[in-house]
């Protein structure tokens, strides 16, 4: 369904052209109407970027004037089954460019744990989790139960942020057992006004499935944890 929503924005973009008659998608940049007008263009261009193997822009502005001078070229099931072609063909290449992600990011992300282990001041539990105590508060620990107040900066392994209370200047407040796998573990490892540095294994943060549109799949997730406070 999300695929044909952008397609058929995409098509009211086009539709406008052909309805007006701007075969060469006359315009200016200009005006604040144009701006506007050309805004939106620019979005639904950046929407179909990933579909351009797939589509053959001509041929959808030819549609459009076919099926608005009621001359159009295929059935509806002609059309209702190219366009499940299309959803199929994009898909599967998303699912094989994903899969090469997630062995890229797995290999990556082994190495980074290997060398990242050979720092002695990391430590290392059980499950994989690494931390560096940057400050050890004095604090009672929190529970997997408990409500806890947090400063954080979660990085990739190559330093891009992906979330960041810090950057926003606001801390968190959730409870302990609400997050990833790797939170649960580290947190209740953690007095009250604790500092630490927290890699996590992919298999304690969001696996395979990655999350959002920056924490791909297999992804090994670095933070800064300052723990401030247990919410009463």
């Amino acid at each position: 369904m999300r695929y044909r929503l952008v397609i058929l924005a995409a098509a009211a973009g086009l539709a406008f052209a052909a309805f007006t008659g701007c075969g060469k998608f006359g315009g200016d940049t200009k005006s604040e109407k144009g701006k506007a007008g050309y805004a939106i263009g620019m979005d639904i261009g950046k929407n179909l970027e990933r579909f351009k193997p797939e589509i053959d822009t001509d041929s959808m502005l030819l549609g459009i004037r076919d099926q608005l001078k009621g001359k159009a070229k295929l059935t509806d099931e002609e059309a209702k089954a190219a366009m499940q072609g299309l959803m199929q063909r994009v898909q599967a290449a998303q699912g094989a460019q994903r899969s090469g992600d997630g062995e890229k990011n797995k290999a990556e992300g082994m190495a980074f744990l290997v060398q990242n282990k050979a720092n002695p001041k990391v430590k290392a539990t059980a499950s994989g989790l690494q931390y560096e105590v940057l400050k050890q508060g004095s604090g009672p620990k929190p529970k997997l139960t408990s409500k806890v107040k947090v400063h954080y900066h979660g990085t990739l392994i190559n330093g891009t942020v992906f979330d960041s209370s810090v950057q926003r200047g606001q801390p968190a407040e959730f409870p302990v057992n609400g997050v990833i796998r790797g939170w649960q573990e580290v947190l209740p490892m953690m007095p009250v006004g604790s500092k630490w540095k927290v890699t996590i294994p992919s298999e304690l943060a969001y696996g395979q499935a990655g999350a959002g549109g920056q924490i791909g799949p297999n992804a090994v997730l670095v933070f800064e944890i300052e723990l401030l406070a247990i919410v009463k």
